[in-house]
């Protein structure tokens, strides 16, 4: 299997069109289509579902499309890396959660770029599951998460910071009488929590342990990944999220915010692999983070 030949099935996965992805791959039609039915007699599987104003992807095709999306972007990463000057510079890619305290992690990103313009920081925004895959597969080169994680996969950098947890609901609730929320207010209300939360994964260990009740004896009516999205379900009136401080603009909104009685907190650090090898610009973003965060 080609490099070139899974660019050309990948632009055929995105366009959906043999014509369409022909034109931007630079090639003739008849070109790309027999390219990728040699590409399917190679696995000995069908790659595609080809109607008449539209092409699908089998199952075996739509883990191809992720494991190509994968490849092709360590390669395009480990080319960069390659062909770089002796400056400092080149990409740098950061998986993150949601949080106020990422904002002094793109401080620490500035202050480098201003002595390095050549670099180039990408955020991948998602949940702590989906980050640390994200750094298992080398699609990224560090993760903002909460939680405990393996120390004989991982190393960290702990922030010196903390996320408060709160309860976002409606201005007519009547909950929002109460200055503080206590686990018993919630035991028979519909609940929304983050994806992550939900998960076996040790991030949310807190709440849980705040509600007093295992998940499954709550009333759940949802879960969400961003909370800009969980705020749109509040206001609906689909229940009640639990989420940290300050993510979501109450003010002039239908929309506020209680903290939880007793209060809990969680701490986010910046991970990476363990034994990972680091292009110059990443070992110069790691290098000042730990001037910035190290006590």
């Amino acid at each position: 299997m080609e490099l070139r030949v899974l660019r050309y099935f990948l632009t055929v996965a995105q366009e959906e069109s043999f014509s369409r992805a022909a034109e931007k791959l630079h090639l003739s039609q008849p070109t790309l289509s027999r390219q990728l039915k040699d590409l399917e007699d190679e696995f000995g599987k069908q790659l595609l579902i080809r109607e008449p104003r539209r092409i699908l992807l089998t199952e075996d095709g739509l883990l191809l499309r992720r494991r190509a999306e994968e490849i092709l972007s360590l390669v395009d990463k480990t080319t960069g890396e390659l062909l770089r000057n002796e400056e400092i510079s080149g990409d740098i890619r950061i998986g993150a959660g949601e949080s106020i305290h990422f904002g002094q992690i793109m401080a620490v990103a500035q202050r480098l770029r201003q002595k390095h313009p050549g670099l180039r920081f990408h955020i991948v925004t998602g949940d702590g599951s989906t980050t640390m895959t994200r750094l298992d597969r080398g699609l990224i080169d560090f993760g903002f998460v909460y939680g405990k994680l393996d120390p004989a996969k991982y190393q960290e950098l702990p922030l010196p910071v903390h996320d408060r947890w709160v309860l976002l609901l409606r201005r007519e609730d009547e909950l929002t009488q109460k200055e503080a929320i206590r686990a018993e207010d919630l035991w028979q209300r519909p609940l929304l929590f983050s994806r992550q939360t939900l998960s076996t994964s040790t991030h949310g260990d807190e709440l849980r342990n705040w509600l007093q009740k295992p998940l499954e004896q709550l009333e759940i009516s949802g879960s969400y990944t961003l909370i800009y999205n969980a705020a749109l379900m509040v206001k609906e009136g689909m229940g009640y999220a639990l989420s940290f401080d300050e993510l979501i603009n109450t003010q002039g909104s239908p929309l506020c915010t209680r903290p939880l009685e007793p209060p809990i907190w969680a701490e986010p650090a910046i991970v990476w692999k363990k034994n990972q090898i680091f292009s110059k610009a990443s070992q110069a973003f790691l290098e000042a983070l730990q001037e910035k965060f190290t006590p």
